[in-house]
């Protein structure tokens, strides 16, 4: 039996990025908020603060921030003829769990779309006709475009005090900057990062070959700075300890540090933490939401009524809500019919790992999760795809992160796996190796998929989200592509004695990290028969249930997502301020 309680204007489930920043433009626009998060407070003081918070094996091993596969998992498999297993331990992805969920625990690795990513069918099927797209791809366009989305950009830019240099200001070519970037309407408020010795061979590699390198954007601040919310952001010291971990500094953006201080100081906003979210009620006509049943720490059961109902969970578990909710008709890859779990794509990634003489030093602790050089030559359709046979692009980089000494220990292919020989090899080429990552686009096909398992459930009983999916014919051509252009950088760079490309094939697997770029299920769109959602991210079944971050994308472009699950946060929540308060409804006939 649930508790009812007090209702509310809206109630947000999940606290990171989108939740967060929904949940205080609605809080100070006078709605009553309830944010409801899964997992416990974290804060960057007093939790991410030195010594503690520089523990490899409790962040990077024990998953400390991530989501708990021992009370729930997904499974996985490449196709319908397989049976999906659940995953036991996070190899593939690192979903986040606690407050500011993955805005906690990534690398801030900064980027915007390409305009061409938000009109990909029609731009590639216009510039080299239909053929260029598999039959079995069912990209699409989305129903906005880079233009309508430049603004909240800009917002969630100043928000996150982004560090880079502008290589397009309203248009007109910054010299210095990336020549391939999308217009900006202003500079980024903070400069760019320092460049460390890896990345600027890479660089200097890249440059000779005739390609424009330039230095990656960053929601790492690079100097003391007062955000949008009046909150302050201090420098990046280069510790390395970025990636899977919070940042003690207040450098690095995430929810915490950049805008969840300024809604707890609303009194319309109220946070729960530890409220595992069950399911959405609905109506006896299944036309509106009444709230969401949830689940406190103490296994007691709550019902929170509320006029709107935002989901702003990680990407996948916005599309398991959905299916647990009966939200929206469920994706039949048989028929091609339904829409929820429909387009789910991850990330192609590859790499060139690089091997140096002992005179050539990388020091790869020096570092920061976002410390890096990258080109764009090779991204969305900045080169011509006609003679190539696929759609879709990647940008390619060397990226020093950490040379942590749990999980950081190259060697070269033939080195045994243990043995004195193998440490031998450590030690050859810690000091001595460094790797170029590509990371591309993925496109969407008509048998990968978001579904709820039949066999496997979590520890609430509730059907575990099941993921089918393997890489298609485009993607595999794209990664073979991307990683030979990355090779020929890496054998043109100074000190190098050896590379070794690894492009990506087939069977996609769930046993080795990608990304934790996971996409789609709950496309935006402007048709009802293939998306979910309207451009205002507002369920075409349920006006009152509003759908936020990466399964909103219809499918995945090569640049990371956090820029523009940020911008459509700001999109959304201002077409609600402006239009759904005023006058409930559909918002889009």
């Amino acid at each position: 039996m649930s508790k009812t309680l007090e209702r509310v204007d809206a109630v947000i489930v999940g606290g990171g990025w989108t939740g967060s920043i929904i949940g205080k433009e609605l809080a100070a626009a006078g709605q009553r908020v309830v944010m409801l998060e899964r997992g416990e407070p974290r804060w960057p003081s007093p939790d991410f603060q030195a010594p503690t918070v520089h523990d490899e094996l409790r962040y990077t091993r024990r998953h400390a921030l991530h989501q708990n596969t021992a009370t729930e998992t997904f499974t996985f498999r490449n196709d319908t003829s397989q049976t999906a297993l659940p995953m036991r331990r996070w190899q593939f992805a690192y979903p986040g769990t606690h407050l500011g969920g993955s805005g906690n625990h990534w690398s801030g690795a900064y980027y915007r779309f390409d305009p061409t990513d938000f009109k990909l069918r029609s731009h590639y099927e216009r510039r080299y006709g239909k053929g260029i797209f598999a039959a079995d791809l069912t990209a699409q366009d989305w129903p906005l475009t880079y233009d309508e989305l430049e603004p909240y950009y800009d917002r969630f830019d100043y928000l996150i005090g982004a560090s880079g240099f502008a290589g397009n200001l309203k248009g007109k070519i910054q010299p210095g900057g990336n020549p391939f970037e999308p217009w900006r309407s202003r500079p980024y408020p903070n400069p760019p990062m320092k460049v460390a010795h890896a990345s600027a061979l890479f660089g200097e590699a890249a440059a000779r070959l005739g390609y424009h390198p330039y230095i990656q954007p960053s929601a790492l601040s690079t100097r003391p700075y007062t955000n949008t919310e009046g909150l302050p952001m201090s420098a990046c010291v280069y510790c390395g300890f970025c990636s899977n971990f919070g940042c003690e500094h207040f450098a690095k953006a995430s929810p915490q540090v950049c805008i969840l201080p300024a809604a707890m100081k609303l009194d319309t906003f109220a946070l729960r933490t530890g409220a595992q979210v069950l399911r959405v009620e609905l109506d006896k006509d299944r036309k509106l939401a009444r709230g969401v049943t949830y689940v406190d720490g103490s296994g007691q059961q709550f019902f929170q009524p509320a006029d709107m109902v935002f989901l702003c969970a990680f990407s996948v578990h916005n599309v398991r809500l959905l299916l647990l909710s009966g939200i929206g008709k469920p994706y039949d890859p048989a028929t091609g019919q339904g829409v929820v779990g429909r387009n789910y794509t991850h990330q192609t990634t590859s790499g060139v790992n690089l091997f140096f003489d002992e005179k050539t030093h990388i020091n790869p602790f020096m570092g920061a999760g976002a410390a890096a050089v990258t080109i764009d030559d090779f991204s969305a359709d900045n080169f011509d795809h006609g003679p190539l046979g696929f759609v879709g692009g990647g940008y390619i980089q060397i990226q020093v992160v950490s040379g942590a000494p749990i999980g950081y220990h190259p060697t070269p292919r033939g080195t045994p796996a243990w043995g004195s020989e193998w440490k031998k090899a450590v030690r050859r080429y810690y000091n001595h190796s460094a790797s170029i990552t590509i990371t591309g686009s993925a496109m969407p096909t008509r048998g990968g998929y978001l579904s709820l398992d039949p066999t496997y459930r979590d520890a609430w009983g509730q059907p575990l989200l099941r993921i089918t999916y393997d890489l298609p014919d485009n993607d595999i051509k794209l990664s073979a592509f991307l990683t030979e252009k990355g090779d020929r950088i890496g054998k043109a760079m100074r000190g190098v004695v050896a590379t070794e490309p690894g492009p990506r094939k087939r069977p996609f697997t769930a046993t080795s990290y990608q990304s934790t770029h996971l996409n789609g299920g709950a496309a935006m769109g402007s048709d009802p028969s293939n998306s979910v959602v309207n451009r205002f991210g507002q369920c075409w079944d349920v006006p009152n249930v509003f759908v936020t971050g990466a399964c909103l994308f219809p499918q995945n472009s090569n640049f990371n997502p956090t820029g523009t699950v940020g911008a459509t946060a700001y999109w959304i929540v201002d077409a609600v301020k402006r239009d759904y308060v005023k006058a409930p409804g559909k918002l889009i006939a």
